[in-house]
C-alpha cells in the first residue's frame, strides 16, 4: 500500500501479520534510479535513526535520505517493527518472535517494495546501514541469493561480537574503580548463563549500567533475538560477502572504535579485496560531525548530544558515502 505526499511516500509491508512502515524519497528528475535501503542500529531507534532512549529529532537517517536524494537515488527507510510510534500495540504480537529471521524478512520486505517501484532501476540495488544494522544487513546479503545488494555501505560497523563490544564499553566505564576486576567476574558470570540459555542472577551490588542490560537482555520480548545477536560474529559474515563494501568507522566514535572493529573487518577482507575502509577524523557513532578531542568525550554526554538540532553530518563521511555510491552507480549501469 503506498500514499502518495509530494517527493515522498508512506509504504507498508507485512511480516507475519504486523505491518512495517516505511518513507520513500524520488529524486526530482525522472527514472530510473538507483536505490538505496536503510538500515537503522539498535534497540527502538526508527526509520529516521530517532530512538526514545536519546533527547531530540535531527536524526542522522532522514538527513542521509535527503543528501541522497539530491544525489539521484531513491530511498527507502523504515521502522522495525519493535520501534517508531505503533511499538506499543506490535510488542504484544512480538513477544518471544523477535530475532534474526524476524529482521531478514522486514529486510527482504523493503527490497522487495523497492523492486516493484517502476521508477527503481533494479540493476542497481544498495544498502546504507548503521551500528547493529551492518549486522542484518549483513545476514541478508548472505542468506539472501535471489536478489543481493550490488553495494553495501556500513556506517559504525561492530567487527566483534556485540557480546563483545558491550564488555569493552563496561570495562572502560568500571575497570577504573578499585573493585573493578571483581566487578566484571560477576558480570562475566551473568553473560555466561545468559548464552547457556540459563537464568540470570544479577549481583545487586552490580553497577545500574550493568543490572540495566542484563534485564534488558532475558526481558521475554527480547528472546531469542538477544542471545543470537550476542554472538553473532559480523566479521565472518563480511568474509562470505564478495559485493564491493565501504566500511566507515569515526575516529569519535565512543561505540564502535575504529581499531578494535576496524581490525578484524580489514582482516575478513583482505583476500578479495572488495572493501573499502575509511576513518574519518571527526566522525562520531551517527556520523555527525565531533570536532572535541577524544579524550574529551564522555560516552553518556555525546550519546545525549546525537540528534541535537544545530549538528550536522559530518562533512567527510557524507562524502565519501555519496561518491563511493555514485561511483558505484555509475559502473553498474
Amino acid at each position: 500500500m503506498v500514499s502518495e505526499e509530494r517527493d515522498s511516500e508512506e509504504v507498508t509491508w507485512d511480516v507475519d501479520g504486523i505491518a512495517v512502515y516505511g518513507t520513500l524519497t524520488h529524486p526530482a528528475n525522472t527514472g530510473p534510479h538507483p536505490a538505496v535501503v536503510f538500515v537503522a542500529g539498535s534497540g527502538p531507534t526508527d526509520r529516521d535513526w530517532c530512538s526514545p532512549l536519546l533527547p531530540g529529532t535531527n536524526c542522522s537517517g532522514r538527513l542521509l535520505a535527503n543528501a541522497l536524494t539530491k544525489q539521484g537515488f531513491i530511498t527507502l527507510r523504515y521502522d522495525k517493527r519493535a520501534a517508531g510510534p505503533r511499538v506499543r500495540e506490535n510488542l504484544p504480537q512480538l513477544i518471544g518472535k523477535i530475532s534474526m529471521q524476524g529482521h531478514l524478512d522486514e529486510l527482504t520486505g523493503a527490497v522487495t517494495t523497492l523492486m516493484s517501484l517502476t521508477d527503481v532501476d533494479v540493476s542497481r540495488l544498495f544498502v546504507l546501514t548503521n551500528s547493529e544494522g551492518a549486522i542484518h544487513a549483513l545476514n541478508y546479503q548472505t542468506r539472501t541469493p535471489h536478489r543481493r545488494f550490488d553495494g553495501l555501505v556500513l556506517t559504525g560497523a561492530p567487527g566483534r561480537p556485540i557480546g563483545l563490544v558491550a564488555r569493552d564499553q563496561l570495562l572502560a566505564q568500571v575497570g577504573p574503580l578499585a573493585n573493578g576486576d571483581e566487578i566484571m567476574k560477576r558480570y562475566d558470570a551473568c553473560i555466561a548463563a545468559f548464552v547457556a540459555g540459563k537464568p540470570i542472577a544479577p549481583d545487586a551490588s552490580l553497577p545500574e549500567v550493568m543490572k540495566s542490560l542484563l534485564a534488558s537482555l532475558t526481558v521475554l520480548v527480547n528472546l531469542p533475538f538477544a542471545r543470537e545477536l550476542w554472538l553473532k560474529n559480523p566479521a565472518h559474515l563480511v568474509s562470505q560477502v564478495s559485493e564491493p563494501m565501504l566500511v566507515v568507522i569515526g575516529k569519535k566514535d565512543i561505540q564502535i572504535d575504529w581499531r578494535a572493529d576496524g581490525g578484524p573487518l580489514q582482516t575478513a577482507t583482505a583476500t578479495d579485496g572488495n572493501a573499502t575502509f575509511v576513518f574519518p577524523d571527526n566522525t562520531d557513532h551517527v556520523l555527525k560531525r565531533e570536532p572535541r578531542p577524544q579524550d574529551e568525550l564522555l560516552a553518556a554526554e555525546v550519546s545525549a548530544r546525537y540528534n541535537a538540532e544545530g549538528r550536522v553530518l559530518d562533512s567527510d563521511a557524507l562524502s565519501v558515502i555519496t561518491n563511493w555510491l555514485v561511483e558505484r552507480s555509475d559502473e553498474a549501469r
